[in-house]
């Protein structure tokens, strides 16, 4: 393990790797990650892994779009697959409060020349049959959403990084960071120590304690979230295509089709810590 590092990274979760893959593409070859465990073996390898191009806030929407693109391109560039799935995406409207929310993403996507854009009902049960549509006032479909597989993007991420010169090192958990008074760090862990000048945080669930080595509160809170997965089912398996996922913020669900059945998740109201 090198004991000279232009950034160390902990955290070896999808958010971790990516930064890893950015820092070294962009330049940065001698940075190093840490990882506690196995990569992915935080909260990234059960996550339900949605993707989509829009968001309130026009920075993450430039950047979720950015991010679909870019999976294609990791898995030509390293080899390994991101389990990329794009049947489309719904996303429903029972309010009128959720109906101008959608409509201000479709202009967004207009200005920023993506593709979002409302579809009638009859249209929507052609996309998806096993939805029931009564109720909803608006329906916006964007083909490009889907989902990908995040274990396989992690992968793909720390393979591009490796390619480029970064390492990394599982099962290796950071014990203490200390500042030093050139303005550089020592990251201790029991493998030895590297001397860094910058030392990002990518825990996750372990973010508020890694923060807390450097003196700072992180205010980081994990909450349980739940789906389920249900077995196979008949009608999709006889559809012959991939059903698009949907998204109903109103009516507190989300689903995808997983296999041939379906992932359900909720959107809770009152989170459980």
């Amino acid at each position: 393990m090198r004991t000279h590092a232009q950034a160390v990274v902990i955290g070896g979760g999808l958010i971790g790797c990516s930064i890893l893959y950015h820092l070294a593409k962009f330049g940065w070859t001698d940075v190093v990650l840490l990882e506690r465990s196995e990569l992915t073996s935080g909260s990234t390898w059960h996550a339900a892994a949605n993707i989509h191009g829009l968001h309130d806030s026009t920075n993450i929407s430039r950047l979720q779009h950015y991010t679909m693109a870019l999976y294609k391109e990791l898995e030509a560039e390293t080899g390994q697959g991101c389990g990329i799935f794009q049947p489309g995406s719904l996303y429903l409207a029972q309010t009128e409060a959720r109906e101008h929310q959608l409509r201000l993403q479709e202009a967004k996507a207009r200005r920023y020349k993506m593709n979002f854009y409302e579809v009638g009902r009859d249209e929507a049960e052609r996309l998806h049959p096993l939805v029931d549509f009564d109720g909803i006032r608006c329906i916006m479909y964007e083909p490009e959403g889907g989902n990908v597989d995040p274990s396989g993007v992690t992968a793909a991420y720390a393979a591009g990084a490796r390619q480029r010169g970064a390492e990394i090192h599982r099962f290796t958990p950071v014990t203490a960071t200390e500042a030093q008074a050139d303005g550089s760090w020592i990251v201790r862990t029991p493998k030895g120590d590297i001397r860094t000048q910058w030392v990002v945080n990518a825990a996750g669930l372990w973010g508020r304690e890694v923060a807390a080595m450097a003196g700072l509160q992180l205010p980081l809170i994990p909450t349980e979230h739940q789906y389920f997965v249900t077995e196979t089912i008949p009608e999709i398996a006889a559809m012959g295509r991939r059903l698009p996922s949907v998204a109903d913020r109103d009516g507190e669900y989300y689903l995808r089709q997983e296999g041939l059945g379906l992932l359900i998740g909720a959107y809770e109201r009152n989170m459980k810590f």
